[in-house]
């Protein structure tokens, strides 16, 4: 039996070599870095994480909650290694980059069967099975290829990533520990403003400069993952009602709930490093510091990293893919990850493990499977491989996905769990090996 290719070893491009190892097939993943590296990473590790170091909320009555227990439940590399290098971050899911990274180099060549080619691939490979898992930090020159493909130029969108601040930075006699509403640990550090320094703040990020991108490309976000100063530019109260919102917090210096509040969280186990919550941005470096130290707490913080702005490619998914994540009109031929058009790091996971699973039933001459849309997998890779009801762009799960209940609960949370239920029952029947 031939090896199956992967190009990308990324998220979903080392799920899916997880899932074709776990089966006894020979895995080749292509990665380029570091000989050739991004605008946003910053390692040649496996799975590096890059925009933040959370998975979301942990909760299966939260949908990405219940897409990760899925996971689990088909024996997810990803989830795997999420659980072990899992630091402290209230209800959701955050992990040490490192740590993580690390662990799935290690477990994938503990297998034995997946062999790491350091280069860049400029065009999709003849092989028997291929994967392409590049990301939408695509190579342009396969990037180019992979347009082609789809018919479409103009699919992308740009993406921007938050700070990291060193812990020892933040001014902890302003800034305090908790988490919203007092749910779980304190494992948030909190950064309170008044009225009057919100109202500065506001007016500082407004008209801060910008990242301006090259050429005439017309920039497009997507809304799960909006820049700070994009946010602010629709309103002067919006940030309020979106990551710097305060309801759930009191300032301990006060009693009192604050006027709005920055967030950090954990990025490591020994609190080093801190992420900018909801921070994303595309503000010059100079701008960050002279912007963001106007926060109170923040006035001598050391960037570690600063925000950044990239462009993130996907490919016309419903024109190319069906829900199996296999091209229509190549058999052999899937793909998987942000490239198809999901968003998120767990998004991203699930769709390259359907990818696994699948390759390695197509290189077995066996039925590929099709997840039904009850489930968290099976309602991306409808949406994928349809485009949902109107015009295709990145999605993260969503409830919405999925077919509904035939009984009307109004519960949110209750409706939520019976959904999740239901799911997880079905999953019990599906042959994935």
């Amino acid at each position: 039996m031939s090896k199956v290719t992967i190009i990308g070893g990324g998220l979903a491009g080392s799920e899916a070599a997880w899932q074709l190892a776990r089966r006894g097939h020979d895995v080749r993943v292509f990665e380029m870095r570091p000989a050739t590296m991004t605008p946003a990473h910053k390692t040649g590790g496996l799975a590096e994480l890059v925009c933040s170091n959370s998975f979301r909320a942990a909760n299966v009555e939260n949908a990405v909650g219940l897409l990760k227990e899925e996971m689990r439940r088909l024996d997810s590399l990803i989830m795997t290694a999420a659980d072990a290098a899992r630091v402290p971050a209230g209800g959701c899911l955050a992990v040490d980059r490192v740590a993580f990274s690390a662990l799935i180099e290690e477990k994938l060549a503990a297998t034995g069967k997946v062999e790491i080619v350091r280069e860049e691939v400029t065009a999709i490979p003849d092989d028997d099975i291929v994967i392409v898992a590049t990301g939408p930090l695509t190579a342009p020159a396969l990037a180019e290829e992979l347009g082609k493909l789809a018919g479409r130029e103009d699919l992308y969108f740009y993406d921007a990533v938050a700070p990291i601040v060193s812990g020892e930075s933040v001014n902890m006699d302003v800034a305090f520990f908790a988490s919203r509403y007092d749910k779980g640990d304190a494992d948030y550090i909190n950064c309170p403003m008044t009225k009057e320094e919100y109202d500065a703040f506001y007016e500082a990020i407004v008209s801060a400069r910008l990242y301006e991108p090259h050429g005439f490309e017309k920039i497009k976000f997507f809304e799960g993952c909006m820049p700070m100063e994009e946010m602010a530019a629709r309103g002067r109260e919006t940030m309020c009602h979106g990551p710097l919102k305060p309801v759930g917090l009191v300032d301990p210096r006060t009693g009192e709930m604050p006027y709005a509040v920055v967030q950090l969280r954990r990025e490591d186990n020994e609190g080093q490093l801190y992420n900018m919550v909801g921070f994303q941005t595309h503000l010059l470096r100079g701008e960050q510091e002279r912007v963001f130290r106007m926060i109170p707490g923040l006035e001598k913080a050391e960037f570690l990293r600063y925000g950044m702005i990239h462009r993130n490619t996907y490919i016309h998914s419903p024109k190319i893919l069906d829900a199996t994540m296999e091209a229509r009109h190549r058999p052999g031929l899937f793909f998987a990850g942000q490239l198809t058009g999901v968003e998120g790091y767990v998004e991203s996971s699930a769709n390259g493990l359907l990818a696994g699973i699948n390759a390695a039933r197509r290189a077995e001459g066996r039925e590929l499977v099709l997840f039904p849309a009850e489930t968290a997998i099976g309602a991306l890779a409808r949406y994928v491989s349809t485009g949902g009801s109107g015009k295709f762009d990145p999605m993260n799960i969503t409830f919405g996905l999925m077919p509904p209940l035939t009984e009307r609960i109004r519960k949110k949370k209750e409706k939520n769990a019976k959904i999740a239920a239901r799911s997880l029952e079905i999953l019990k029947t599906i042959d994935v090996s």
